[in-house]
């Protein structure tokens, strides 16, 4: 593999990182927000959902810039857009300057939420091209890590009630620096480049890329094929009854991932198991054992995903969840209502067994099918509104767990909050087993079929668009 590839597909890893620091990083402020800007619940929950808010939009404007202007000029956008949200956030002395700059650095991770796969796929040859991939999936739990090493660091360091969140945000801006100096040493993608009228330099490119011209020659046939295959694309409609049931798969698998709570449980973490009973630096340092969970349940997960099949990981991860939810729900109820809300040491330590277990049932299912599984259920005519629908819904229902699990656990406590998940993740089990098809295995141009879909054969003009690519 040439030092190129590597390279680049670390850049677009880092900028994973920086997304998954930037989901995390809130975990450590919230209780410092509040104080500081004298905020609610409610509204506490509005401002930590000012960056789920940027993601919906970055996630839905990114595409078009991306197709029309390149890759990289967006990733540098991106970039940008980090650097500003980590510094602004640093230094913003109201709280609407604060949910300002926090909307951007949303757009950001939207934006790259769209752009890094794309980016890492259409540089690396197709022999690494899935593990490089999985490289940004793996670096934005990395960086949820890093996050909470960040905050505990932090607090120890820095120990001022009054501005450790602003060194929470504003670390940010290093990996963020990073990203974008490192932009300046990569290549846009060759398929961006032949797709656009330049394909002397995408061949260029491509030789530079790969490691024989065996390799580079099968790489240009590949763009040629991809290409014709979605030259009419944009013409097939997208919400069509022949489609009606990959978009239901898509919206219920992704609903179903933050109706689990995740989101509201990584934003909050530390306030968790505070509620618990725990001190405050031991929170902290409670949420680095989540983080660390996350990463090892990810990779466990990426390991056999393709041996075992999408299907039985997310029937592992839904019992997980559901004993974990219901166990903490119940420890919750017991302390607040039986106890009067004596929370203790041993309390804390409970609740932190049961967030490992819950952690660790998600990364192991949902955290590592989901955008395997979104990806390959559209068909190619329609893949790329699909994949985009699929992170629409994520990231809506991501904004609604994160802005009202505040007021929920203020006003009914833990206890309600987390039976109202366990609900939502029986019916995801019953959802997997009586609906959910197996994908392990299925080459995309046979997914139709085992589908069932049907679709007009003259919508796309194309024979090669059927054809996944």
């Amino acid at each position: 593999m040439k030092p190129l590839v590597i390279r680049s597909a670390l850049v677009a890893s880092i900028g994973g990182l920086v997304f998954g620091f930037d989901t995390a990083v809130i975990s450590g402020t919230t209780e410092q927000l509040k104080a500081y800007f004298q905020l609610s619940d409610a509204y506490l929950g509005w401002a930590v959902g000012m960056a789920l808010l940027g993601t919906i939009l970055g996630a839905l404007v990114a595409g078009k810039p991306a197709d029309r202007y390149g890759r990289k000029p967006v990733l540098f956008v991106i970039g940008i857009l980090y650097l500003a949200g980590a510094l602004g956030s640093a230094f913003a002395h109201d709280i609407v300057t604060l949910e300002i700059f926090r909307f951007l650095g949303g757009i950001g991770v939207g934006a790259a939420s769209v752009c890094a796969p794309i980016y890492t796929a259409e540089i690396a040859p197709a022999k690494v091209r899935g593990r490089l991939v999985g490289l940004v999936q793996f670096n934005i739990v990395l960086g949820i890590l890093l996050a909470y090493l960040s905050n505990t660091i932090v607090r120890a360091v820095v120990n001022d009630e009054t501005s450790d969140w602003r060194w929470m945000f504003g670390v940010m801006a290093i990996p963020a620096a990073i990203f974008l100096l490192m932009l300046f040493t990569v290549p846009e993608t060759p398929r961006w480049l032949m797709a656009n009228g330049q394909e002397q330099k995408g061949r260029e490119t491509i030789a530079k890329l790969t490691t024989s011209k065996e390799e580079a020659d099968f790489q240009i046939q590949e763009i040629d094929a991809s290409l014709a295959a979605a030259e009419n694309a944009p013409k097939v409609p997208f919400f069509t009854k022949g489609h009606a049931k990959v978009i239901m798969l898509a919206f219920m698998i992704a609903m179903f991932n933050q109706m689990s709570g995740i989101n509201a449980i990584l934003y909050y973490a530390p306030e968790v198991m505070k509620r618990a009973g725990a001190s405050t630096d031991a929170a902290f340092q409670m949420s680095i054992a989540v983080g660390f969970m996350n990463l090892v349940a990810t990779m466990a997960a990426l390991t056999v995903i393709d041996r075992i099949g999408r299907k039985k990981l997310m029937i592992i991860g839904s019992i997980g969840y559901i004993v974990s939810l219901g166990f903490m729900s119940a420890l919750m109820f017991y302390y607040e209502k039986a106890l009067g809300g004596a929370f203790d040491s041993t309390s804390s330590f409970l609740v932190l067994a049961g967030l490992l277990v819950f952690i660790a049932a998600h990364a192991f299912g949902q955290g590592a099918v989901i955008w395997v599984f979104i990806s390959e259920i559209f068909p190619n005519r329609i893949r790329g509104r699909g994949q985009s629908f699929g992170s629409l819904t994520h990231w809506v229902f991501a904004w609604l767990t994160s802005t009202f699990f505040p007021p929920v656990i203020g006003g009914l406590g833990g206890g309600v909050a987390f039976a109202v998940f366990a609900i939502f993740m029986v019916g995801q089990l019953v959802w997997v087993l009586k609906v959910m098809p197996e994908t392990k295995g299925v080459p995309l141009e046979e997914m139709e079929a085992k589908l069932g879909l049907t679709h007009d054969p003259n919508d796309s003009g194309d024979p090669l668009a059927a054809k996944g690519h």
